[in-house]
């Protein structure tokens, strides 16, 4: 059992031997190694996901902007201030990568990461090493290790439990993934199906289930560390998660000896060794470690070499002990505490950031509808989508439209509405299922009752037991041709949906698939009944309704041509031959569709070229946008720090100092490959 595990199995016989194993003296390299990663990749963090390069864009100073925190009562400081409580945040991260003043350093950072505060990350390879010789390079307490390792451990590991929902088996969750060109090598010998079921989720859920497990035994760790890492690089290019994927990969050496980075400078030559941390072998004694008489080096296993020292339990020692079960058996129980918090439930469980459940669901939204109805005159009104507010989440999170109607009650009397009901009809389809509604459209959310410990009353239940439609689906997708879409709706009984049809949609049926419908084309004046297997076309550039009138959930689709895209495609007979050449000059055509057509020809010509550019062009691209979007966050907190030191400067000098800022802004790439995915994906729609 030492062998393996690196304790004896009389060391958890009884309380005394349980803290003694977990105040057991250890090298501090690698978690000094850990603790300069951390915090490197926090402080580019604070500039990143954090958004202090656009801190000025995500609190619009004085604009009415809605806004979702945990708790209702928390509000953004002036902008200038809130430039300085990310330059505390910065310091803090830039402290512990340093370890300079650590204990503060993890202070100032600790809203997020408050268990690093406890622990000894600056014995090693630090400021603080320099400043106080009594810490430099001294034995650190075992459960400094303890809590790191398996903190990293149930992230994967939970993870794979929670993918071992049948969507995700089936192959439901992330099936678009397959389609990204980084899994070009498995599409040479697999049909992006199987790449989809086998690779994509296949190898997600075993990668989930055993990393933990493979990075802890000394026989398994290269071939883990080989999975993990690609898996991570990976995911820095599937999703937009920030520093998650780089800070995995900076937990990964924890798994190794703590004395893998002196090894591994050892190697380095003796010029460069003043400026790498230190390479001797025998770390300090600290009395925050608990020594026996005989310190053995045992095993292979052992962590430490030997020391001939006695120390006593001190209270310190049983409270790291403590501290080191309470919070590991939190975080077991956090990701299955949602029975506590069922306010925060959806269609699945919140509080989503504590449950390790990523990527485990897909969402798509069609249809999004806000009306308002004014309580003195009754009169009705609609607005539009993401009004007041920059966040999208709201659509998908009870808590979170609880927070928008509110906030929306509150702006709407400017504009002469007084005491608003809010309502809100937002279609939702989750891991490929029906497009259907998850919050009751009849209720009026600025008046609906709602608390974090109880079930959420308006929320409309999934209807899991048309999951197996999905088979059918790609059946039936797989059967048209590439300028027919189809789109598929359930609903309930009771309900309807109001929908507009664009005019570029000349040629749109209702098939029924279940249940029975009452279609009712407005300015016809007419209804229409139908039954499983019967359709109606339905007229473009006009709004109609469909009922579910039986008693059950009603299930149909919506099958379209854009008539616009093939009346395109016949107005470029002409041009065929030469597009090409067309597309990269200005063209003379007389019809105002071609010239979009040749003008969005353009632009997806341009995001080809940069997508298929070399490695080294697209490092060179990736460097200059990170320049000058660190540049940008910077400059702008000297600013902010300057108005909140001496004041204000004339507009005049503010506006030619932002100007300076925003040089050449990088998210101008990023706005115009969104837009182009807009087109492409019919954004009429």
């Amino acid at each position: 059992m030492e062998q393996i595990f690196g304790f004896k199995k009389e060391d958890l016989a009884s309380w005394h031997s349980l803290v003694t194993l977990l105040n057991r003296p250890t090298d501090p390299a690698s978690l000094g190694i850990f603790r300069c990663l951390f915090g490197l990749l926090m402080a580019i963090d604070v500039t990143q996901e954090r958004g202090l390069s656009h801190l000025d864009y995500k609190y619009l100073d004085g604009a009415p902007v809605c806004r979702f925190p945990l708790f209702n009562f928390l509000k953004p400081l002036p902008l200038d201030w809130m430039y300085f409580v990310y330059v505390v945040m910065f310091l803090g991260a830039l402290g512990i990568m340093l370890g300079c003043f650590y204990r503060l350093s993890c202070l100032m950072f600790i809203s997020t990461y408050w268990y690093l505060t406890l622990m000894d990350g600056n014995r090693y390879w630090s400021i603080d090493g320099l400043r106080r010789p009594s810490i430099r390079n001294t034995h650190v307490p075992l459960w400094n290790y303890t809590v790191l390792r398996i903190q990293i451990f149930i992230v994967y590991f939970i993870a794979g439990i929670k993918k071992l929902d049948a969507d995700w088996v089936e192959g439901y969750s992330m099936s678009y993934l397959a389609h990204h060109w980084l899994f070009d090598p498995f599409k040479l010998i697999l049909p992006v199906e199987l790449v989809s079921l086998l690779v994509v989720h296949g190898g997600g859920l075993i990668l989930d289930l055993t990393a933990g497990y493979l990075l802890f035994f000394d026989a398994t760790r290269p071939y883990a560390f080989f999975f993990v890492s690609y898996f991570h690089c990976m995911n820095s290019q599937l999703f937009s998660i920030g520093m998650f994927s780089y800070t995995m990969l900076a937990t990964s050496p924890i798994f190794c000896y703590p004395d893998w980075p002196r090894r591994f400078f050892g190697r380095f030559p003796a010029f460069l060794r003043v400026v790498l941390p230190l390479t001797s072998p025998d770390p300090q004694p600290s009395p925050s470690c608990v020594y026996n008489e005989i310190q053995s080096t045992g095993t292979k296993r052992q962590e430490t070499p030997p020391v001939a020292k006695t120390s006593k339990l001190r209270l310190k020692h049983k409270l790291g002990a403590i501290f080191t079960i309470i919070y590991l058996l939190e975080q077991f129980f956090l990701p299955y505490s949602h029975f506590i918090t069922q306010g925060y439930n959806n269609w699945t469980n919140g509080l989503y950031g504590y449950s390790w459940d990523m990527m485990v669901h897909s969402r798509s939204h069609q249809h999004v509808k806000i009306t308002y109805k004014d309580g003195k005159t009754g009169e009705i009104g609609y607005l539009n989508p993401g009004v007041f507010t920059q966040s999208r989440r709201w659509k998908d999170h009870g808590d979170m439209l609880k927070q928008y109607a509110t906030c929306l009650s509150q702006f709407l009397p400017r504009y002469n509405i007084t005491d608003p009901e809010i309502y809100f009809d937002i279609w939702v389809s989750i891991n490929e299922r029906f497009q259907q509604r998850i919050f009751d459209p009849r209720v009026d959310i600025v008046r609906a009752d709602w608390s974090p410990f109880q079930p959420n009353p308006w929320l409309m239940p999934l209807l899991v037991d048309l999951s197996p439609w999905r088979a059918k689906f790609q059946e039936i997708e797989g059967s048209l041709d590439n300028q027919t879409e189809i789109v598929f709706i359930a609903d309930f009984p009771g309900l309807h949906l109001e929908n507009f049809v664009s005019e570029d949609l000349g040629n749109t049926s209702i098939h029924v698939l279940q249940g029975n419908v009452n279609v009712e084309i407005v300015e016809e004046k007419k209804n229409h009944t139908l039954q499983p297997g019967e359709q109606i076309k339905v007229p473009a550039g006009a709004y109609h309704k469909v009922y579910t009138v039986s008693e059950g959930p009603s299930c149909y689709m919506y099958i379209y041509v854009n008539t616009t895209e093939a009346h395109l495609i016949k107005n470029l007979d002409p041009f065929i031959s030469n597009l090409l050449k067309m597309c990269g000059a200005e063209v003379n055509a007389t019809d105002p569709i071609v010239r979009l057509f040749l003008k969005r020809q353009r632009r997806m010509k341009e995001v080809k070229k940069r997508r298929e550019a070399g490695v080294l062009e697209r490092l060179e691209r990736f460097a200059v946008k990170k320049y000058y979007t660190i540049r940008r966050g910077f400059l702008m907190t000297a600013i902010a720090m300057r108005n909140l030191a001496v004041g204000l400067p004339p507009v005049e000098q503010l506006t030619r100092e932002v100007a300076f800022a925003n040089m050449k802004e990088p998210q101008a790439e990023a706005n115009q490959d969104e837009r182009l995915k807009d087109e492409v994906g019919h954004g009429e729609l």
